[in-house]
C-alpha cells in the first residue's frame, strides 16, 4: 500500500478537524468575497473542502490517491485520481489546501507550479499554504500512537535536513489476528523566497502572502500565498 492510501486509512482518526476547519474559513472568505465561479481543489483529499464551498460554484476535485478519490465519489464529488498534468479545463481559481505543496520537492514543485498554471484562465487565483519552518521543527515533529478497539496507529516525526519524515505503522485485527502497514511519509520545507522565485518564473503575481496561525499565537506555522495568473 503506498503512503497516500495508507494515509487516508487513518485520516479520520487524526484530530485536524479544528485546524483544517479555520483553513477552509479562510479560503471560502476569498471564494466569495472575489466572485469565483468554478475552482478546481489540488489534492482534494476526502473533498471536506469542496462540500464546504457554496454550491454555486463550478468545482473539480483531484487526488493521487484511489483511496481517497473513492471517499469523494461516494459523497457525490466531481473528482478524479489525476495528476494535474492531465487536466485539460481551466478554472477561475486553484487551491491546495493543507500543505499540499510540501510534499513536492523542488524539481516535482516546479513543474506543479507550471501545470497548475496552464488551468487557470487569465487572471485567475492560485491559493495555497505551506508550512514554516516552525512548523516543521516545532509543531510536526514528534510521536503519536492511537489506540483503537481493533486498530492500533504508530506514527513518529521527525524533521532534518529540510524534510519532514513521518513513519506511519497500521495494525489491524481481523479474526483475532493483526496485520501491518508500514509507510513514510517525506514533507519537503520551503522559503518564502523560494515559493516566490517558482510562481514568478510561471507568469504568477504574488499578491499576498499570509502569516497563518494555527497551534501558536505568536509564531506562524503556516504561510497562505495569494497569486494571481497574468
Amino acid at each position: 500500500m503506498n503512503s497516500l492510501d495508507l494515509y487516508s486509512i487513518i485520516e479520520h482518526h487524526l484530530d485536524f478537524s479544528e485546524e483544517i476547519g479555520e483553513l477552509y474559513g479562510f479560503y471560502k472568505e476569498f471564494t466569495k468575497e472575489n466572485n469565483i465561479k468554478s475552482l478546481i481543489d489540488i489534492g482534494c483529499g476526502q473533498g471536506e473542502f469542496l462540500l464546504s464551498l457554496d454550491k454555486s460554484i463550478s468545482t473539480f476535485g483531484i487526488d493521487l490517491s484511489n483511496e481517497q478519490i473513492k471517499v469523494c465519489q461516494e459523497k457525490g464529488l466531481n473528482v478524479k485520481a489525476i495528476d494535474i498534468a492531465d487536466v485539460d479545463t481551466k478554472y477561475a481559481m486553484a487551491t491546495a489546501v493543507f500543505d499540499v505543496l510540501n510534499y513536492l520537492d523542488t524539481p516535482p514543485l516546479k513543474l506543479f507550479i507550471e501545470n497548475t498554471a496552464k488551468v487557470l484562465e487569465k487572471d485567475g487565483y492560485f491559493l495555497f499554504d505551506i508550512n514554516t519552518l516552525y512548523g516543521f521543527e516545532d509543531i510536526a515533529q514528534g510521536s503519536l500512537n492511537i489506540d483503537l478497539k481493533d486498530e492500533f496507529i504508530a506514527i513518529d516525526a521527525i524533521f532534518e535536513d529540510s524534510k519532514l519524515f513521518t513513519t506511519i505503522n497500521y495494525f489491524k485485527n481481523i479474526q483475532d489476528s493483526y496485520t501491518r502497514e508500514k509507510n513514510t511519509i517525506t514533507q519537503y520545507y520551503h522559503s518564502k523566497d523560494r515559493i516566490k522565485k517558482l510562481l514568478n518564473k510561471s507568469n504568477f503575481k504574488v499578491e499576498s502572502i499570509i502569516d497563518f496561525h494555527l497551534h501558536d499565537e505568536q509564531i506562524a506555522d503556516k504561510y497562505i500565498f495569494i497569486a494571481k495568473k497574468m
